[in-house]
Order: C-alpha cells, then structure tokens, then sequence
C-alpha cells in the first residue's frame, strides 16, 4: 500500500494564526484537492495529521472540527478526490501529549490503524514540527511554502533529506514524476 500523510492547515487550505474555527473559515489553496485526487490516481491512500489546539483553547469544539473536516471531505470529493482518514491532537503544547506534532503519537497511530511501516513513507507539511514528527517515524519530509512554508524555509534546521516545494500541487508533482524515473528504470 502506497500511503502519503499530509498536514492540514498551510498545506490543503489556507491557514490563518487565528485558527480555523469554522467551515467558512476553510478555503482550500488552489489545486491541493486536484493534487490529492492525482495522488489517489496514482494509489496512494491520504491521510491528512494535524493539530488542532484551537479546540483546548476553547475556540471551537469537536462539533465545529468534524463540521470543517465534513467540507473538506465534500470538497475532495468535488475535486474526484479522497481522503482516507483525518487524525488530530486536541491538546495545548503545555498538556504534553504524546499525539501533538512534533512528537510522532499522531503519526505511530497512523501506522498502527494502516498496519503499515512508516519508513519512507511521504510526509507533507508547512513547519518544522511537521516534518519533526514524520522524520522521527522514518517518513521522507517534504516541505511547502505556502501557510507557514517560507518562514519554515527561512529560519533553516529542516531534518536532513527534506525537499522545498511551491505548494502540494508542485509536490505532488515531484513525487509522481520521481515514482515514475524509479519505476522506469526498475
């Protein structure tokens, strides 16, 4: 099984440092669901990891998020897209979880619904802590500089291996043009 993690927030759709509180809130960047759908062309299954701290700050509650993550599941599905599974840490940095990125709870729950070997599995994200928790499960990181892409990018200390790209479209872009020089020279 082909599996690809992607960071919500930054990555599919806009972020903002006020959160996102509710649907009308998310508004996804262009082309990142036309990227997932091209993803699962390709076989992959997506499965979006993200923290979502807003609701034990008390700005939304679970209510809220499963009504944001109901419209970007509508929304992929526009697109001819889907996404296997959302996983999210409710908790403050303060609560020390072992589920907020980047510690790798999120990301070892993951392997464990999928059954599968997170090494060299792709991990997207626009932060360092993103790319944090991937690259401690063995996941190859790959940043964009959308959200906070470019001030990730500017400030340096990516884990080693971490490619730079414009948005997901652009990174998935790369990885399937990549699969398809590996496979042909196979």
């Amino acid at each position: 099984m082909k599996l690809i993690i992607l960071d919500r927030d930054g990555v599919i759709n806009h972020d903002s440092d006020d959160f996102i509180k509710s649907p009308e809130e998310w508004v996804p960047i262009p082309g990142s669901l036309e990227a997932i759908a091209r993803l699962n062309q390709a076989g992959y299954r997506v499965v979006v990891a993200t923290n979502q701290s807003g609701i034990a700050r008390g700005l939304f509650n679970i209510v809220t998020l499963n009504a944001i993550h109901q419209k970007l599941h509508t929304a992929a599905h526009q697109a001819g897209a889907d996404i296997d599974a959302i996983f999210f840490c409710p908790h403050l940095a303060d609560d020390n979880c072992d589920c907020r990125k980047p510690k790798p709870g999120m990301l070892q729950d993951i392997a464990a619904r999928f059954d599968v070997n997170l090494r060299g599995v792709p991990t997207v994200g626009d932060s360092l802590r993103d790319l944090q928790a991937g690259f401690v499960v063995g996941c190859v990181p790959y940043l964009v500089l959308t959200g906070k892409g470019e001030k990730t990018r500017d400030k340096g200390g990516l884990p080693p291996g971490t490619t730079i790209h414009a948005d997901l479209a652009a990174m998935v872009d790369y990885l399937l043009r990549t699969s398809a020089d590996v496979a042909a020279a196979a």
